[in-house]
């Protein structure tokens, strides 16, 4: 029986440390994306203030190929890499547009 109950509660404490990562890095995607979008805020006000379109398709593509490769080398999926980013682009788009209006 002490074995059992040793096996769950050290399972237990492995549980609670891949937790307590995923609520660290959670944190950090939050404060990132944050960072990120003042930057691209401030893209969006230059942007408008220059009479620049709120879209670099040719920076987009790039911004996801190097993404994708990223990903790669993350083991993540670079699909994924690129519907994430994709989703972001297209935010900041909206936010640039807003800037022009």
């Amino acid at each position: 029986m002490t074995d059992t109950t040793d096996t769950v509660a050290r399972a237990a404490e492995v549980l609670k440390e891949h937790r307590d990562s995923i609520d660290r890095l959670d944190a950090i995607l939050v404060y990132t994306l944050g960072e990120r979008f003042k930057h691209t805020q401030a893209v969006g006000v230059l942007k408008a203030t220059h009479d620049l379109p709120p879209s670099d398709p040719a920076r987009e593509a790039n911004q996801i190929a190097r993404l994708e490769d990223l990903a790669d080398q993350a083991n993540l999926d670079p699909e994924f890499a690129k519907k994430f980013l994709n989703f972001i682009i297209q935010e900041v788009i909206q936010h640039h547009k807003q800037h022009q209006s």
